[in-house]
């Protein structure tokens, strides 16, 4: 009785241990991540604790959203603020983007689901990020295929052009898609760059869905 009294206490002191040890390995990736988002101005990618894989960190996060009025395909401005009281993902993309048309219908889909609840999603498009003011006929070409993109898509949500422009405050976007997902107070609950998948899409809606 005795050996299996110490036998037992032996294993749990060294799952105490690996617990321990689980425990100050995220709480040193916490603070390093703390480390990196104090001075930086766009968002870091950091592994994951719980899966060890790349997570988006964005500066953003637990702040307010950036505010921004840009105009829609129909030539109407469209702004942030107007959807206050309801969960925004804000989606950063380019008809030239492989990985925006992968995730797109997902999106859709997402979008469709939770909308009911208080949810939407605003699609900006960054198709003239390189194109000057001045190019009339290069603007024109950028809205006629985002026009198309949303038609071939059934992208059933507002979809806001020249999103360059709002680029920097959103942490440069050095990379598509970017989405930020935003709760019913206007604050950044989570951020994305890069494919992921469609459920820690939904995921991250549900955080934005959070009373």
């Amino acid at each position: 009785m005795r050996r299996n009294t110490v036998v037992i206490t032996t294993v749990f002191f060294i799952l105490a241990i690996f617990a321990w040890a689980g425990w100050a390995n995220m709480e040193y990736r916490r603070q390093a991540v703390e480390r990196l988002l104090a001075g930086a101005s766009q968002g870091v990618l950091v592994p994951s604790p719980d899966t060890g894989g790349p997570e988006y960190i964005s500066p953003l996060n637990g702040k307010p959203a950036p505010a921004f009025a840009l105009d829609n395909l129909s030539g109407s401005k469209v702004s942030l603020a107007s959807y206050k009281g309801k969960a925004v993902m804000i989606n950063f993309w380019a008809t030239w983007c492989g990985p925006c048309k992968v995730e797109t219908p997902w999106i859709v889909e997402l979008r469709d689901k939770y909308a009911a609840q208080g949810f939407e999603v605003l699609g900006v498009d960054t198709e003239g990020d390189d194109l000057k003011a001045s190019d009339k006929a290069g603007w024109a070409k950028a809205e006629a295929n985002a026009g198309k993109f949303v038609t071939e898509m059934k992208v059933p949500y507002p979809v806001l052009l020249d999103g360059d422009s709002i680029s920097a405050d959103y942490g440069g976007l050095d990379d598509l898609p970017a989405s930020f997902f935003v709760d019913r107070n206007g604050k950044v609950v989570a951020a994305s760059v890069g494919l992921t998948s469609e459920s820690d899409i939904e995921g991250n809606i549900k955080k934005a869905l959070e009373d």
